[in-house]
């Protein structure tokens, strides 16, 4: 299996549960700003032009994160089988309600300022359910799945754009338990190199 990521970008969640499953996989790092793969025209392999990607062992490429990291979850299981059920509406929650409702915003260059604010209030409603849901418990379900690298990845976003976790204690302390995972933690520091090398 390849997987075609940016550093840091969604497609780290991928990488985590690669690791975590210790599954075999070929890391190929795009350039998502030039839509280019090693020089070459990356629009050829995804339309999209977006990470993640992969192509299968069969040769398949598939597109959008909540899709492959479903697919990686089912051909890589992780120790315990979480309620599919409940993993996706997880995926869509974070997916829809976070990244693309808050950080979509917050990370984006060309967003108003107005846009800015909204998504900052919006993060409230969204980051409080969380640190709610998290009272007392180590995973967002019984045991670390995808939607834990998901989000993880999700919250590491806080660090450049905000907002401080330190307003959601429960969802700081979970933050810290899923960065002290050896799997995680390898897949952060490698990302955070080669974003600092290309920045």
């Amino acid at each position: 299996m390849e997987l075609y990521f940016a550093p840091l970008a969604c497609s780290l969640a991928t990488r985590m549960w690669l690791y975590e499953t210790g599954a075999e996989a070929r890391f190929t790092q795009v350039d998502t700003r030039a839509k280019t793969v090693g020089g070459e025209n990356f629009l050829a392999i995804n339309p999209k032009g977006q990470v993640p990607t992969i192509r299968t062992h069969d040769g398949e490429i598939l597109t959008e994160n909540a899709a492959i990291l479903q697919y990686v979850a089912e051909r890589f299981p992780g120790a315990g089988r979480p309620n599919p059920h409940r993993l996706r509406e997880w995926l869509s929650f974070i997916g829809a309600e976070l990244h693309r409702g808050v950080f979509g915003a917050l990370l984006s260059p060309e967003a108003p300022a107005e846009a800015k604010a909204y998504a900052r209030h919006l993060a409230k409603a969204r980051l409080g359910y969380l640190n709610d849901h998290l009272a007392g418990r180590d995973f967002l379900l019984d045991e670390f799945s995808v939607a834990d690298a998901y989000l993880t990845t999700v919250l590491n976003w806080t660090r450049v754009a905000g907002p401080d976790l330190a307003d959601y204690p429960n969802l700081a302390a979970y933050h810290g338990r899923m960065l002290g995972r050896p799997a995680v933690l390898k897949a952060v520091m490698e990302e955070q190199a080669l974003y600092a090398k290309a920045a």
